[in-house]
Protein backbone atom coordinates (compact mmCIF):
# COMPACT_ATOMS: atom_id res chain seq x y z
CA UNK A 1 0.00 0.00 0.00
CA UNK A 2 1.45 3.46 -0.85
CA UNK A 3 0.91 6.47 1.20
CA UNK A 4 -0.96 9.34 0.14
CA UNK A 5 -1.49 12.88 1.65
CA UNK A 6 -4.62 12.72 2.37
CA UNK A 7 -4.62 9.10 4.29
CA UNK A 8 -3.39 10.18 7.57
CA UNK A 9 -6.36 12.97 7.47
CA UNK A 10 -9.11 10.34 6.42
CA UNK A 11 -7.46 7.59 9.10
CA UNK A 12 -8.00 10.15 11.74
CA UNK A 13 -11.97 10.82 10.38
CA UNK A 14 -12.54 7.42 10.95
CA UNK A 15 -13.52 7.94 14.71
CA UNK A 16 -15.71 10.23 13.44
CA UNK A 17 -19.73 10.14 13.09
CA UNK A 18 -19.74 12.11 10.14
CA UNK A 19 -19.57 10.66 6.41
CA UNK A 20 -16.61 10.44 5.21
CA UNK A 21 -16.46 11.54 1.76
CA UNK A 22 -13.58 11.34 -0.98
CA UNK A 23 -13.92 12.83 -4.46
CA UNK A 24 -11.58 13.24 -7.27
CA UNK A 25 -11.06 12.49 -10.92
CA UNK A 26 -11.40 8.42 -12.17
CA UNK A 27 -8.47 6.44 -11.74
CA UNK A 28 -6.77 8.68 -9.25
CA UNK A 29 -7.09 6.16 -6.53
CA UNK A 30 -10.37 6.67 -4.45
CA UNK A 31 -11.38 3.16 -4.53
CA UNK A 32 -7.97 2.22 -3.26
CA UNK A 33 -7.95 4.74 -0.41
CA UNK A 34 -11.63 3.38 0.45
CA UNK A 35 -10.61 0.08 0.51
CA UNK A 36 -7.36 1.11 2.71
CA UNK A 37 -9.35 2.85 4.80
CA UNK A 38 -12.15 -0.25 5.53
CA UNK A 39 -8.92 -2.01 6.33
CA UNK A 40 -8.41 0.61 9.23
CA UNK A 41 -11.93 -0.84 10.92
CA UNK A 42 -10.77 -3.27 13.36
CA UNK A 43 -14.01 -5.14 13.65
CA UNK A 44 -15.90 -7.13 11.28
CA UNK A 45 -19.14 -5.46 10.62
CA UNK A 46 -18.22 -3.38 7.79
CA UNK A 47 -18.63 -3.75 3.95
CA UNK A 48 -17.24 -2.28 0.53
CA UNK A 49 -19.99 -1.90 -1.85
CA UNK A 50 -19.04 -0.93 -5.71
CA UNK A 51 -22.01 0.95 -7.33
CA UNK A 52 -20.94 0.12 -10.69
CA UNK A 53 -22.14 -2.72 -9.98
CA UNK A 54 -25.99 -3.18 -11.46
CA UNK A 55 -27.03 -5.44 -8.59
CA UNK A 56 -26.11 -2.76 -5.71
CA UNK A 57 -27.46 -0.02 -7.55
CA UNK A 58 -31.25 -1.82 -7.92
CA UNK A 59 -30.50 -2.40 -4.31
CA UNK A 60 -30.09 1.28 -3.28
CA UNK A 61 -32.99 2.18 -5.53
CA UNK A 62 -35.61 -0.03 -4.37
CA UNK A 63 -38.25 2.57 -2.83
CA UNK A 64 -38.45 1.02 0.62
CA UNK A 65 -35.71 1.63 3.18
CA UNK A 66 -36.64 -1.62 4.91
CA UNK A 67 -36.23 -3.38 1.92
CA UNK A 68 -32.72 -1.74 1.50
CA UNK A 69 -31.88 -3.19 5.09
CA UNK A 70 -33.38 -6.34 4.54
CA UNK A 71 -30.29 -6.48 1.90
CA UNK A 72 -27.36 -5.31 3.69
CA UNK A 73 -28.38 -7.44 6.58
CA UNK A 74 -27.95 -10.45 3.38
CA UNK A 75 -24.56 -9.09 2.77
CA UNK A 76 -23.52 -9.17 6.44
CA UNK A 77 -24.29 -5.87 7.98
CA UNK A 78 -25.59 -6.61 11.51
CA UNK A 79 -27.63 -3.38 12.38
CA UNK A 80 -27.58 -3.90 16.26
CA UNK A 81 -23.92 -3.32 16.51
CA UNK A 82 -21.45 -0.47 15.50
CA UNK A 83 -20.97 -0.87 11.27
CA UNK A 84 -19.15 0.62 8.36
CA UNK A 85 -20.31 0.87 5.22
CA UNK A 86 -18.31 1.90 2.18
CA UNK A 87 -19.92 2.95 -1.41
CA UNK A 88 -17.67 3.47 -4.06
CA UNK A 89 -19.03 5.72 -6.94
CA UNK A 90 -22.43 7.58 -5.37
CA UNK A 91 -23.19 9.84 -8.06
CA UNK A 92 -24.25 6.66 -9.79
CA UNK A 93 -27.52 6.46 -7.64
CA UNK A 94 -29.15 9.75 -6.97
CA UNK A 95 -31.31 8.48 -3.69
CA UNK A 96 -28.34 8.03 -2.09
CA UNK A 97 -27.76 11.15 -0.06
CA UNK A 98 -31.37 10.38 1.49
CA UNK A 99 -30.70 6.74 2.15
CA UNK A 100 -27.46 7.19 3.61
CA UNK A 101 -29.06 10.22 6.27
CA UNK A 102 -32.03 7.95 7.35
CA UNK A 103 -29.26 4.91 7.91
CA UNK A 104 -27.26 7.92 9.87
CA UNK A 105 -29.71 8.86 12.01
CA UNK A 106 -31.25 5.76 12.73
CA UNK A 107 -28.45 3.44 13.54
CA UNK A 108 -25.56 5.59 13.07
CA UNK A 109 -23.67 3.33 10.48
CA UNK A 110 -20.71 5.04 9.63
CA UNK A 111 -20.31 5.29 6.10
CA UNK A 112 -17.23 5.57 3.55
CA UNK A 113 -18.47 7.27 0.28
CA UNK A 114 -16.46 8.11 -3.09
CA UNK A 115 -18.05 9.66 -6.06
CA UNK A 116 -15.84 11.12 -8.95
CA UNK A 117 -18.27 14.92 -9.72
CA UNK A 118 -17.28 17.53 -7.12
CA UNK A 119 -20.67 19.61 -8.63
CA UNK A 120 -22.88 15.98 -7.29
CA UNK A 121 -21.42 16.10 -4.10
CA UNK A 122 -21.11 19.81 -2.53
CA UNK A 123 -24.62 20.37 -4.10
CA UNK A 124 -26.99 17.57 -4.11
CA UNK A 125 -25.38 15.47 -1.85
CA UNK A 126 -24.39 18.37 0.80
CA UNK A 127 -27.62 19.94 1.06
CA UNK A 128 -29.24 16.44 2.09
CA UNK A 129 -26.17 15.91 4.53
CA UNK A 130 -25.84 19.00 5.78
CA UNK A 131 -23.73 19.06 9.46
CA UNK A 132 -23.13 15.02 8.16
CA UNK A 133 -20.39 14.61 6.09
CA UNK A 134 -16.61 15.63 5.77
CA UNK A 135 -15.36 16.09 1.69
CA UNK A 136 -12.14 15.21 0.78
CA UNK A 137 -10.34 15.62 -2.62
CA UNK A 138 -7.84 13.43 -3.91
CA UNK A 139 -5.60 14.32 -7.13
CA UNK A 140 -3.24 12.86 -9.43
CA UNK A 141 -0.02 11.91 -7.26
CA UNK A 142 1.90 15.28 -5.90
CA UNK A 143 5.98 14.71 -6.86
CA UNK A 144 6.83 13.63 -3.65
CA UNK A 145 4.31 10.95 -3.45
CA UNK A 146 5.33 9.82 -6.89
CA UNK A 147 8.66 9.76 -5.84
CA UNK A 148 7.38 7.26 -2.57
CA UNK A 149 5.23 5.40 -5.73
CA UNK A 150 8.94 4.95 -7.29
CA UNK A 151 10.86 3.99 -4.42
CA UNK A 152 12.92 6.93 -4.31
CA UNK A 153 11.69 9.30 -1.58
CA UNK A 154 14.50 9.55 1.07
CA UNK A 155 13.99 11.58 4.47
CA UNK A 156 16.80 13.88 3.85
CA UNK A 157 14.77 15.14 0.37
CA UNK A 158 12.68 16.98 2.74
CA UNK A 159 16.01 19.87 3.54
CA UNK A 160 15.46 20.54 0.03
CA UNK A 161 11.61 21.28 0.07
CA UNK A 162 10.96 24.71 -1.70
CA UNK A 163 14.83 25.85 -1.46
CA UNK A 164 16.95 27.53 -4.23
CA UNK A 165 18.79 25.38 -6.63
CA UNK A 166 21.06 22.61 -5.74
CA UNK A 167 22.65 20.85 -8.29
CA UNK A 168 23.56 17.40 -6.35
CA UNK A 169 19.72 17.58 -5.75
CA UNK A 170 19.09 18.19 -9.36
CA UNK A 171 21.38 16.03 -10.52
CA UNK A 172 19.95 12.81 -8.68
CA UNK A 173 16.07 13.69 -9.47
CA UNK A 174 16.27 15.64 -13.07
CA UNK A 175 15.00 12.12 -15.01
CA UNK A 176 12.50 11.34 -12.52
CA UNK A 177 10.99 14.86 -12.08
CA UNK A 178 10.95 15.20 -15.84
CA UNK A 179 8.82 11.47 -16.45
CA UNK A 180 6.62 13.62 -13.25
CA UNK A 181 5.52 16.31 -16.01
CA UNK A 182 5.66 14.09 -19.31
CA UNK A 183 3.28 11.61 -18.08
CA UNK A 184 1.66 13.16 -15.20
CA UNK A 185 0.66 11.44 -11.42
CA UNK A 186 -2.22 9.15 -12.17
CA UNK A 187 -0.73 5.93 -10.14
CA UNK A 188 -1.26 3.33 -12.76
CA UNK A 189 0.38 5.31 -15.23
CA UNK A 190 3.47 6.16 -12.67
CA UNK A 191 3.23 2.37 -12.03
CA UNK A 192 3.67 1.21 -15.36
CA UNK A 193 7.32 0.02 -16.21
CA UNK A 194 7.25 0.33 -20.12
CA UNK A 195 6.20 3.95 -22.24
CA UNK A 196 3.64 1.83 -24.37
CA UNK A 197 1.84 1.32 -20.75
CA UNK A 198 1.71 4.65 -19.93
CA UNK A 199 0.42 5.84 -23.22
CA UNK A 200 -1.97 3.03 -23.22
CA UNK A 201 -2.65 3.92 -19.81
CA UNK A 202 -3.64 7.92 -20.42
CA UNK A 203 -5.61 6.82 -23.19
CA UNK A 204 -8.42 4.81 -21.87
CA UNK A 205 -8.50 7.16 -18.51
CA UNK A 206 -9.64 10.43 -21.17
CA UNK A 207 -11.98 7.53 -22.83
CA UNK A 208 -13.20 6.82 -19.66
CA UNK A 209 -14.03 9.68 -18.73
CA UNK A 210 -15.56 10.52 -21.45
CA UNK A 211 -17.86 7.56 -21.53
CA UNK A 212 -18.50 6.85 -17.99
CA UNK A 213 -17.88 10.48 -16.31
CA UNK A 214 -18.98 12.87 -18.48
CA UNK A 215 -22.00 10.60 -19.98
CA UNK A 216 -23.51 9.44 -16.73
CA UNK A 217 -22.84 12.83 -14.64
CA UNK A 218 -24.64 14.88 -17.57
CA UNK A 219 -27.38 16.30 -18.87
CA UNK A 220 -24.86 16.80 -22.26
CA UNK A 221 -25.60 14.98 -25.54
CA UNK A 222 -22.05 14.29 -26.06
CA UNK A 223 -20.73 14.57 -29.05
CA UNK A 224 -17.19 15.60 -31.27
CA UNK A 225 -18.12 19.20 -29.53
CA UNK A 226 -17.10 18.04 -26.36
CA UNK A 227 -13.68 16.37 -27.53
CA UNK A 228 -12.81 18.61 -29.86
CA UNK A 229 -13.18 21.14 -27.12
CA UNK A 230 -11.24 19.33 -24.62
CA UNK A 231 -7.90 19.49 -27.59
CA UNK A 232 -8.55 23.28 -28.10
CA UNK A 233 -8.45 23.90 -24.41
CA UNK A 234 -5.20 21.98 -24.15
CA UNK A 235 -3.25 23.84 -26.99
CA UNK A 236 -4.45 27.26 -24.76
CA UNK A 237 -3.14 25.82 -21.38
CA UNK A 238 -2.04 29.36 -19.41
CA UNK A 239 -3.74 31.32 -21.69
CA UNK A 240 -6.80 33.71 -20.81
CA UNK A 241 -10.71 32.01 -21.99
CA UNK A 242 -12.33 33.66 -24.95
CA UNK A 243 -15.75 31.60 -24.60
CA UNK A 244 -16.59 33.28 -27.62
CA UNK A 245 -13.81 32.34 -29.85
CA UNK A 246 -13.73 29.16 -28.72
CA UNK A 247 -17.87 28.83 -29.93
CA UNK A 248 -16.65 30.31 -33.46
CA UNK A 249 -14.27 27.75 -34.03
CA UNK A 250 -15.92 24.31 -32.80
CA UNK A 251 -19.16 25.84 -34.16
CA UNK A 252 -21.78 25.61 -30.95
CA UNK A 253 -22.74 28.22 -28.51
CA UNK A 254 -20.71 30.47 -26.05
CA UNK A 255 -22.96 29.24 -23.40
CA UNK A 256 -22.61 25.65 -24.26
CA UNK A 257 -18.88 26.35 -24.18
CA UNK A 258 -18.89 27.86 -20.66
CA UNK A 259 -20.91 24.31 -19.94
CA UNK A 260 -18.96 22.51 -20.78
CA UNK A 261 -16.03 23.64 -19.10
CA UNK A 262 -17.69 24.36 -15.71
CA UNK A 263 -18.29 20.66 -16.44
CA UNK A 264 -15.00 19.50 -17.02
CA UNK A 265 -13.82 21.44 -13.75
CA UNK A 266 -16.32 20.19 -11.43
CA UNK A 267 -14.90 16.51 -12.74
CA UNK A 268 -11.48 17.29 -11.96
CA UNK A 269 -10.25 17.38 -15.58
CA UNK A 270 -8.77 21.12 -15.74
CA UNK A 271 -8.91 24.11 -13.03
CA UNK A 272 -9.23 27.02 -13.79
CA UNK A 273 -7.29 29.90 -11.87
CA UNK A 274 -8.72 33.55 -11.37
CA UNK A 275 -6.92 36.99 -11.75
CA UNK A 276 -5.66 39.12 -8.43
CA UNK A 277 -7.07 41.91 -7.94
CA UNK A 278 -8.04 44.03 -4.69
CA UNK A 279 -11.49 43.86 -6.06
CA UNK A 280 -13.95 41.66 -6.52
CA UNK A 281 -16.16 43.72 -9.11
CA UNK A 282 -12.59 43.31 -11.31
CA UNK A 283 -12.24 39.71 -10.41
CA UNK A 284 -15.42 38.51 -11.64
CA UNK A 285 -15.38 40.39 -15.41
CA UNK A 286 -11.55 39.22 -16.03
CA UNK A 287 -11.20 35.81 -17.95
CA UNK A 288 -9.61 33.05 -15.95
CA UNK A 289 -6.85 31.12 -16.94
CA UNK A 290 -7.03 27.31 -17.61
CA UNK A 291 -4.83 24.57 -16.58
CA UNK A 292 -5.49 20.58 -16.93
CA UNK A 293 -5.38 18.50 -13.59
CA UNK A 294 -2.43 16.46 -15.11
CA UNK A 295 0.17 16.93 -17.41
CA UNK A 296 0.29 13.36 -18.80
CA UNK A 297 -3.43 13.79 -19.93
CA UNK A 298 -2.35 17.31 -21.49
CA UNK A 299 0.50 15.63 -23.16
CA UNK A 300 -1.75 12.90 -24.75
CA UNK A 301 -4.39 15.29 -25.91
CA UNK A 302 -1.80 17.79 -27.16
CA UNK A 303 1.35 16.24 -28.55
CA UNK A 304 2.77 19.95 -30.38
CA UNK A 305 2.45 21.98 -26.79
CA UNK A 306 5.88 23.96 -26.30
CA UNK A 307 7.40 22.19 -23.30
CA UNK A 308 7.19 25.56 -21.68
CA UNK A 309 3.75 25.68 -21.34
CA UNK A 310 3.61 21.75 -20.29
CA UNK A 311 6.05 22.87 -17.55
CA UNK A 312 3.74 26.26 -16.51
CA UNK A 313 0.93 23.94 -16.37
CA UNK A 314 2.74 21.18 -14.10
CA UNK A 315 3.58 24.19 -11.30
CA UNK A 316 0.32 25.49 -11.89
CA UNK A 317 -0.81 21.92 -9.92
CA UNK A 318 2.20 21.40 -7.47
CA UNK A 319 1.35 25.21 -6.47
CA UNK A 320 -2.57 24.44 -6.26
CA UNK A 321 -2.20 21.88 -3.81
CA UNK A 322 -0.42 24.18 -1.45
CA UNK A 323 -3.58 26.53 -1.38
CA UNK A 324 -5.38 29.21 -3.35
CA UNK A 325 -3.62 30.81 -6.74
CA UNK A 326 -4.40 33.41 -8.92
CA UNK A 327 -2.49 35.03 -11.71
CA UNK A 328 -2.28 38.94 -12.19
CA UNK A 329 -1.59 40.84 -15.40
CA UNK A 330 -2.02 44.35 -16.08
CA UNK A 331 -0.10 44.62 -19.49
CA UNK A 332 2.45 42.23 -20.97
CA UNK A 333 5.38 43.71 -19.01
CA UNK A 334 3.98 43.95 -15.49
CA UNK A 335 2.21 40.36 -15.09
CA UNK A 336 2.81 37.04 -12.81
CA UNK A 337 2.40 33.93 -13.28
CA UNK A 338 0.81 32.64 -10.68
CA UNK A 339 0.57 34.46 -6.77
CA UNK A 340 -0.11 31.51 -4.10
CA UNK A 341 -2.77 33.02 -0.91
CA UNK A 342 -2.57 36.43 -2.52
CA UNK A 343 1.41 36.49 -0.39
CA UNK A 344 3.91 34.98 -2.51
CA UNK A 345 4.95 35.64 -5.68
CA UNK A 346 6.34 33.22 -8.37
CA UNK A 347 7.31 33.10 -12.32
CA UNK A 348 7.79 30.42 -14.24
CA UNK A 349 11.06 29.99 -16.42
CA UNK A 350 12.15 26.83 -18.01
CA UNK A 351 15.71 28.50 -17.82
CA UNK A 352 15.61 31.45 -14.73
CA UNK A 353 18.14 34.39 -15.13
CA UNK A 354 18.32 36.94 -13.12
CA UNK A 355 17.15 39.96 -14.92
CA UNK A 356 13.29 37.80 -14.83
CA UNK A 357 14.00 37.48 -10.98
CA UNK A 358 14.45 41.33 -11.18
CA UNK A 359 11.66 42.38 -13.35
CA UNK A 360 9.34 39.84 -10.71
CA UNK A 361 10.53 41.57 -7.78
CA UNK A 362 9.34 44.92 -9.46
CA UNK A 363 6.02 43.26 -10.64
CA UNK A 364 5.43 42.17 -6.76
CA UNK A 365 6.19 45.10 -5.05
CA UNK A 366 4.05 47.51 -7.19
CA UNK A 367 1.15 45.18 -6.22
CA UNK A 368 2.24 45.25 -2.50
CA UNK A 369 3.54 41.35 -2.36
CA UNK A 370 7.03 40.91 -0.14
CA UNK A 371 8.25 37.45 -0.94
CA UNK A 372 8.93 36.14 -4.55
CA UNK A 373 10.72 33.21 -6.53
CA UNK A 374 11.56 32.58 -9.47
CA UNK A 375 10.53 28.62 -10.83
CA UNK A 376 13.15 26.67 -13.10
CA UNK A 377 12.94 23.38 -15.03
CA UNK A 378 16.90 23.97 -15.96
CA UNK A 379 19.87 25.87 -14.95
CA UNK A 380 21.43 28.36 -17.36
CA UNK A 381 25.07 28.57 -18.14
CA UNK A 382 25.55 31.62 -15.73
CA UNK A 383 26.00 29.88 -12.65
CA UNK A 384 22.49 31.62 -11.34
CA UNK A 385 21.10 29.84 -8.88
CA UNK A 386 18.84 32.16 -6.95
CA UNK A 387 15.23 29.86 -8.51
CA UNK A 388 13.42 27.21 -7.02
CA UNK A 389 14.00 23.94 -8.94
CA UNK A 390 10.54 22.47 -10.39
CA UNK A 391 11.74 19.47 -8.43
CA UNK A 392 12.16 21.03 -5.01
CA UNK A 393 7.93 21.79 -4.76
CA UNK A 394 6.59 18.56 -3.12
Amino acid sequence: MYNRITHSALEAHLSHKQVTVITGMRRVGKTTTVKHLLSKVLHSNKLYIDLERIEYRHLFNQQSYSDIERGLVQLGIDFSKPAVIALDEIQLVKALPSIIKNFYDTYGIKFIVSGSSSFYIKNHFSESLAGRKKIFEIWPLTFREFLEFKGAWKPQMELEKEQYFLRTFYNLYYSLYEEFIQYGGFPEVVLAAEVQDKEDYLSDIINAYIELDIKILSDFEVSDSLYKLMLLLSGRVGSKLDYSKLATIIGINRHKVKDYISLLEHTYFVHTISPFTRGIDKELTTQPKLYFTDTGVLNKLQKGLSSGHIFENAISNQLARMGSIHYFEKSKSKEIDFILNETIAFEVKETPIPQQFNALKQNAAAIGIEQCHLIGRNPGGSGFVDFIWGGNLF
